[in-house]
């Protein structure tokens, strides 16, 4: 298995967006403002799209391009993944 630099960051911003998401579910027990709590929301999901944008691209710069370069794949095959995964950008 390849060695993804940006994993390390990806799980430190998935961590902090966990704690912030719980954070979110103590304001709505506690009746805050739906202003305020949608605001958290849109950070947290903020967060999330962010670290997925990062695995995405991480994977097509490195582990697709490696795959190609080393002949462990075809290039049919890495064309379909690609195809694949840029769904989730």
């Amino acid at each position: 298995m390849l060695e993804h630099t940006s994993h390390p960051a990806i799980v430190k911003r998935l961590k902090r967006a966990e704690g912030h998401l719980k954070s979110i579910i103590a304001m709505l027990e506690e009746g805050r403002g739906c202003l305020d709590i949608a605001q958290q929301l849109q950070a947290v999901e903020s967060a999330v799209s962010s670290a997925k944008k990062t695995l995405v691209h991480d994977h097509i710069d490195h582990c697709l391009e490696h795959a190609v370069r080393a002949g462990t794949q075809s290039a049919d095959d890495t064309i379909r993944e690609f195809k694949s995964i840029t769904k989730y950008l």
